[in-house]
């Protein structure tokens, strides 16, 4: 595991850190190693059930570390993007805890996640045009997508930041906390997420990856053959017959 990126297991939650605070948590080769080895872990090891994705001494990450770049480094993983992230089709729930900057690159990260927690002063934005560059790692295409055009275009093409709290306002967080709160209310997201049938969590992702720019019948064919698989695991009945027993579910994951 890169030093630059630290992990935790809390519970069935693993804590990934980016832990460049010297640079703004900003996202050189040995960072996007480290995150692509952290996911892997999260991925692989069928104990942990979310993933939480935070920076240290509070701030999330500044993005590319333009330096790095400029000496030949990349900050991409093939196959899976920017920060070994921005790519990456995982089947684990991934929350965003977002303090301070989240610029450039690490505005992507979070855009990467499913859930976006954020402290109230944090800082979203997208400054690559000041660089005369685009928001390559997932901005330019997934941020229309999250908010009406017009807000969207204002975003990517003035560069400016945003607060979390407007993030919030807009959609782009599920909740804004104070400033300082953010990890343990995204830890505590992850715990409710993770009550939830291991399996049934990768299908929802699954389905919502395949519906995205599908028309409805074919996302519907996609979702029904998915649903063959569901319908045939140990976890679906052990949902049922803990429903009727009226206690709570003990998943496998099979």
């Amino acid at each position: 595991m890169s030093t630059e990126v630290r992990t935790e297991r809390i519970g069935t939650t693993l804590l990934i850190t980016i832990d460049r605070p010297q640079a703004r948590n900003a996202v050189n080769a040995a960072v996007a190693t480290g995150l692509a080895e952290a996911l892997d872990t999260l991925e692989s090891d069928p104990t942990l059930r979310a993933g939480v994705l935070t920076g240290a001494e509070g701030t999330f990450s500044a993005g590319m570390d333009l330096k790095a770049a400029l000496a030949g480094e990349s900050p991409e993983i093939p196959g899976r993007g920017f920060g070994g992230l921005t790519e990456a089709e995982l089947t684990k729930p991934l929350i965003a805890a977002v303090e301070g900057w989240a610029m450039g690159g690490g505005f992507e990260l979070a855009l990467g996640c499913d859930l976006v927690v954020a402290g109230e002063d944090a800082k979203f934005g997208l400054p690559e045009v000041k660089r005369g560059l685009v928001a390559a790692g997932g901005g330019v295409i997934r941020l229309p997508k999250r908010l009406p055009h017009h807000l969207a275009m204002e975003l990517l093409l003035t560069g400016e930041p945003i607060t979390g709290h407007r993030a919030g306002e807009l959609g782009l967080a599920n909740r804004v906390v104070p400033a300082g709160d953010a990890t343990a209310v995204a830890l505590q997201l992850a715990e409710l997420v993770t009550r939830n049938a291991p399996l049934a969590l990768a299908a929802v992702k699954k389905i919502v990856r395949a519906a995205d720019g599908t028309p409805e019948p074919e996302a519907f064919a996609a979702q029904r053959e998915e649903l063959k698989t569901l319908m045939t695991s140990a976890d679906v009945r052990e949902g049922m017959t803990a429903f009727a027993e009226r206690r709570a579910p003990q998943w496998t994951g099979r």
